[in-house]
């Protein structure tokens, strides 16, 4: 069933089947022929597309013509008139929809004799079709067959009650739609639960990362299937052959009904494009696909908005709008097939506007909100302080979205209203749920208007799994997970700084702004912290908590950019960092912003580095603060703080310390200032008593403080050595994520690497351990071991994204280096090419930042040219028009 009637032919002038089946008709058994017939017949489909037809007439139009052309050739073989055998169309063919790549489902309904005489016959009619290029499912069954799979299996049983007879007996077809009647196979709560439990199976399925970035038209949340259920249910419980039908039930107004019409058909459309521009059977909204897609539904690039982008926004708000309506109607559903009547007798007053029906909100009377508008708020309100209630009754969901016009500028000025929104910010407990809920309704873009132009903005990358209004309220739940004490154990360090928080309203309000500028043009950041501002300040926020709650927002990137893309070991960084905060609340409501908005961007994203990197940084930020900022730290005692807790963990093992100081006397005071007191005392331990005849020293610790793997190189120095490194790693399907690169005076290197596996987490300990030090030491010893080349494909989504190479040089945070910055492709491999240039220029490496977000890599160096100088201006450029070259 779907919401618009099935056409049994093509309709309209402009849609022809294709000429020719006169001729299929005096040529049986004749592949060629048929064959061409199929093509021409999807070649009407495409040109009746493009040349703008009605997508119903396109889909059940299809379908007849496929009706056609199976009875044809079901005749041809001898089997029309044979007693005990019958051709149906079943599932969505049986509804009468065909996309241009869709399964034609078919049942050949046999009685066991004629089956049995007729095998061969049977067998060669359905390798014909497929040799024919129809892509077929079918099955052969008896009676008996199909009312066994049918009772064993819902998703079998669906399929079957839609079976349209074709071809063949009728008498044997009437006696299987008897046997299938509904209620014959299935009880209406069982047939109902089951159905549901399936739909909540595919969503939780569908609604992972992967499927958010690149969505199934039909299988996804709000997806064709959802209305495919809807119909189901009402044609079991209901025996409605059309959605329509539910209007006149009074389950669905007629506007909903026009609204479930017109989101079927724009997905309908998008199906069939998918199918036209792919060839065959595509359901997903694959990138390469996502372009051309927005092309082709005359989408164009405009400033700051994408034509791929609008087009995603009109899908996603498209599929939001059909989960609402498919919420709407389950709950009537629920009421009708599942709740007892009599918990919908008698309602619960719980406040003088609002009662409680069988668990769920409704209003006292229709006119509330006409009558009082802020109860458009108090009704969310409500929800939080009554956690009993499971959600709003169909009936005030509806009056909701009726009212929303109520929400304008007297209505956001009424202090009434400011006060109950302040009041769900400031709720113990419920507050994302019930903003996800203002949210699905429409009542929080309307009260927030500049959320409202959010939602369902999509940002064509890999960084942004979900539309900038999931992303926002994704970035408060996760805020808000940190006050509540049974997730502590996720994140000890940022749930204990949330402990103390006072007001914990102002990072919800943050969270909530952080990013409800964009695509506005201009900077984000700048625009979405005047709208905080404002608001607070229209919302009874104190000017100081004001002021923070915008500063929040303005600088929301800044930790996370500092983190990742700078070297927070040295200290210069820090304290430039530190004087950005000035506070130690500004910092911690900083770092507990970041960690939700990272942790809200992509579950991808966040691991044990990027969390080891934050804590860094934080902590040596609250050093620098407790300690004041006209007091920047002393190198020289830090690294005698370093140097002793060092000592003290080597004596542990045994080292005395004029032992230690003579290997020390071999290292730069830099590589003092980069490495932890752990990390030294491992180096230390390694290099005690080691000969000549042990290097290449390689040694690999699973994971770290730092939350990645540790590998650790001694060598002797060689020009390709860095280049050689990091393709080995590459080879091994590491991803590096920071590197540091230190030379002895007697010209030995202490190369440190932090490397994570590919899905993101620190290497295994064991055999993987094993191998990547054995693979690693072999490529090192072959001093003709110069093969550079990287395997490691392209990954199928990278191949879809055009990324300008972008090179930048600054001075370094020392003379005698310079800073360079590759923005890129992230593609495999990217580091080793990066490293064989520097190699073949004779550049020196000194530290490697790697950052990644989606597609684009970020990668910092800090170089220095052979005579350990910075990099003079003929250096750069040659190495700039080199890398272009390479990358």
């Amino acid at each position: 069933m779907s919401a618009a009637a099935p056409a049994s032919s093509w309709s309209g002038p402009e849609i022809l089947p294709p000429p020719g089946l006169a001729d299929l008709d005096t040529h049986p058994g004749d592949t060629a022929r048929f064959r061409a017939y199929r093509k021409d017949l999807i070649s009407a489909l495409h040109r009746g597309f493009h040349e703008g037809a009605d997508i119903d007439a396109l889909i059940h139009g299809h379908a007849a013509l496929i009706d056609t052309l199976l009875t044809l050739i079901w005749s041809q073989r001898g089997l029309a008139d044979v007693r005990g055998l019958c051709l149906a169309a079943v599932g969505g063919y049986g509804r009468g929809e065909l996309h241009p790549g869709s399964d034609i489902d078919i049942l050949i309904l046999a009685e066991p004799e004629a089956e049995s005489a007729h095998a061969d016959t049977i067998s060669g009619f359905v390798t014909f079709l497929w040799d024919i290029g129809l892509e077929v499912g079918h099955s052969v069954r008896s009676l008996e067959d199909c009312l066994h799979e049918a009772r064993n299996d819902i998703t079998i049983a669906t399929t079957l009650f839609e079976a349209r007879h074709l071809s063949g007996s009728g008498i044997l077809f009437n006696r299987f739609r008897q046997a299938m009647q509904p209620e014959r196979l299935w009880d209406s709560r069982a047939f109902y639960a089951a159905k549901l439990a399936e739909q909540q199976a595919r969503h939780r399925r569908f609604g992972e990362t992967a499927y958010r970035l690149e969505p199934n038209v039909k299988e996804g949340p709000g997806g064709l299937r959802d209305i495919q259920m809807i119909g189901w249910v009402s044609k079991r419980h209901f025996a409605a052959e059309r959605l329509q039908e539910l209007v006149e039930r009074g389950f669905l107004r007629e506007g909903e009904y026009l609204d479930l019409v017109e989101g079927q058909r724009f997905l309908w459309k998008v199906r069939f494009a998918l199918h036209m521009l792919t060839g065959r059977r595509e359901d997903r909204l694959l990138f390469d696909l996502q372009r051309a897609l927005a092309s082709t539904f005359g989408f164009t690039d405009q400033h700051q908005n994408l034509g791929v982008e609008q087009f995603m926004q009109r899908y996603f708000r498209t599929i939001s709008d059909l989960q609402r309506l498919n919420e709407l109607l389950l709950q009537h559903f629920n009421e009708a097939i599942l709740q007892d009547p009599g918990t919908l007798r008698e309602p619960r007053r719980i406040h003088q506007r609002f009662q409680v029906r069988g668990g769920y909100l409704e209003l006292v009377h229709d006119q509330v909100f006409m009558i009082y508008p802020p109860a458009l708020l108090e009704a969310f309100h409500l929800l939080q302080s009554h956690p009993e209630v499971v959600g709003v009754r169909a009936s005030t969901i509806r009056l909701i979205r009726a009212h929303r016009h109520l929400i304008d500028g007297q209505f956001r000025r009424n202090p009434v209203c400011r006060n109950l929104f302040m009041a769900i910010l400031r709720a113990p407990q419920g507050v994302t749920t019930v903003l996800r809920r203002m949210n699905r309704y429409g009542v929080l873009g309307a009260y927030i208007p500049a959320f409202g132009r959010i939602i369902g903005r999509m940002q064509y990358d890999l960084f942004h799994a979900f539309t900038v209004d999931e992303h926002t309220l994704n970035v408060v739940r996760n805020a808000r997970r940190l006050f509540i004490p049974e997730f502590r154990h996720e994140l000890p360090l940022a749930s204990g700084i949330a402990e103390g928080i006072e007001r914990p309203e102002r990072l919800l309000l943050a969270a909530l702004f952080h990013d409800i500028a964009k695509g506005r043009g201009g900077d984000h950041s700048e625009l979405g912290a005047l709208d905080a501002l404002h608001f607070c300040q229209h919302h009874g926020v104190s000017e100081e908590d004001a002021a923070l709650v915008a500063w929040l927002v303005r600088s929301h990137l800044l930790m996370s950019l500092t983190a990742q893309r700078k070297d927070i070991s040295d200290p210069d960084v820090v304290l430039a960092f530190a004087r950005e905060v000035r506070s130690r609340e500004r910092l911690d409501l900083l770092y507990l912003l970041t960690i939700a908005d990272i942790r809200g961007t992509n579950p991808e994203l966040w691991n044990n580095w990027k969390d080891s990197l934050l804590q860094t940084l934080y902590h040596a930020t609250l050093g620098v603060l407790e300690r004041g900022l006209e007091t920047p730290p002393d190198p020289e005692e830090q690294i005698g703080q370093t140097c002793s807790e060092a000592l003290e963990l080597l004596a542990h093992r045994g080292l005395n310390e004029e032992a230690v100081e003579a290997i020390w006397d071999e290292f730069e005071v830099e590589y003092f200032v980069r490495h932890s007191a752990d990390e030294i005392a491992w180096h230390t331990r390694a290099l005690a008593g080691l000969k000549d005849d042990d290097l290449p020293l390689v040694l690999v610790r699973h994971e770290t403080a730092r939350g990645s793997t540790e590998i650790f190189v001694y060598a002797e120095d060689h020009p390709r050595l860095f280049a050689r490194i990091t393709t080995s790693l590459t080879q091994l399907g590491l991803d590096i994520v920071d590197a540091r690169i230190i030379t002895t005076h007697g010209g030995h290197t202490l190369d440190t690497f932090l490397v994570l596996e590919s899905m993101g987490h620190a290497v295994e300990p064991g055999f993987r351990v094993d191998e990547i030090r054995e693979t690693l030491r072999e490529r090192l010893l072959d001093p003709r071991d110069d093969n550079l080349a990287v395997s490691r494909a392209l990954p199928r989504r990278l191949k879809h994204f055009n990324v300008d190479t972008q090179i930048e040089f600054t001075p370094g945070t020392q003379g005698a280096s310079t800073r360079m910055r590759v923005r890129a492709l992230d593609r495999p491999g990217l580091l080793s090419t990066i490293g064989c240039v520097f190699a073949e220029q004779g550049i020196n490496v000194s530290t490697a930042r790697i950052s990644t977000a989606g597609e684009q890599a970020e990668d910092l160096f800090l170089l220095a040219n052979g005579d350990g100088e910075a990099l003079t201006s003929e250096q750069q450029a040659a190495l700039r028009t080199e890398l272009l070259e390479e990358i």
